[in-house]
């Protein structure tokens, strides 16, 4: 499992990096839900939040598709999150964020 959610995340970082403007300050978490079930989470400045979502969200969409699909054939699901600094913050700050 560790060999599918090391590309997954290796995936991730490279799409992240090339679409936003700061990535010094990009996070990816990374948590295990349950067996073959795992959840990733972008934390990024604030306005390249708006970058990686996109218009209408498609740019995000996107990029869950190809994430799920490479996921999929080592039979593993997946989920994306994509939070500002601050909404991972105030998430802490309720308990909300794991």
């Amino acid at each position: 499992m560790q060999a599918v959610t090391d590309r997954l995340k290796n995936f991730l970082q490279y799409v992240a990096v090339n679409l936003i403007d700061e990535p010094g300050q990009a996070q990816l978490k990374v948590a295990e839900l349950g067996p073959k079930r795992l959840r990733f989470k972008l934390v990024l400045a604030k306005q390249d939040v708006a970058m990686l979502i996109g218009r209408n969200g498609f740019t995000a969409s996107a990029i869950r598709s190809m994430l799920k699909a490479a996921a999929e054939r080592e039979g593993v699901q997946v989920s994306l999150q994509i939070h500002s600094h601050e909404e991972e913050a105030e998430l802490l700050a309720r308990g909300e964020a794991h």
